[in-house]
């Protein structure tokens, strides 16, 4: 089990108000994700290192929030980031330097995996099909390019948490 704890959350959020918003992603948030944001919505971890699958160390920022008035609610950090994620990727948390830990659910509907997204050098991908002549795949690959796993699934990356 996890040592990290939870500081500073924001209200707790219902159940409904997690539905309403994996309705309007299109995705199935997994049952630790859901259980972990109603109570810990907005929060940060302490400790709050964990690795990469690279062996890079990365800081934990804040969960997004699901709060419609905060500036880290989860659907505008989507909106304000999806012309340079790849598909099948939805934040769910910040670091401190703006790079975004998210769910990848290229693989599988059900269970995404946790990966790392670095925001230096992503492009929107439709810039880059119009102005580099990319295809949509090349778009969608060199976006790809600014992902790293981290882990299997939410509290197997919980349990990476260290100081």
């Amino acid at each position: 089990m996890s040592k990290a704890e939870w500081q500073f959350a924001d209200e707790a959020v219902s159940l409904e108000e997690v539905l309403a918003v994996q309705n309007n992603l299109g995705v199935k948030f997994p049952s630790d994700y859901v259980e972990c944001v109603q109570i810990n919505n907005g929060a940060s971890l302490e400790p709050e290192l964990f690795e990469l699958e690279t062996g890079v160390e990365k800081v934990f920022g804040t969960l997004l929030s699901f709060d419609k008035e905060s500036d880290e609610f989860i659907l505008d950090v989507f909106n304000d980031y999806k012309a340079a994620l790849p598909a099948d990727v939805i934040p769910i948390a910040f670091d401190p330097a703006g790079n975004l830990i998210c769910f990848d659910y290229k693989n599988s509907e059900v269970s995404p995996t946790v990966v790392y997204w670095n925001h230096e050098n992503a492009g929107e991908k439709e810039m880059l099909i119009r102005e580099e002549g990319l295809t949509v795949a090349q778009a969608e690959d060199l976006a790809r390019g600014n992902i790293t796993g981290i882990a299997p699934n939410f509290t197997a990356f919980l349990d990476k948490i260290y100081d």
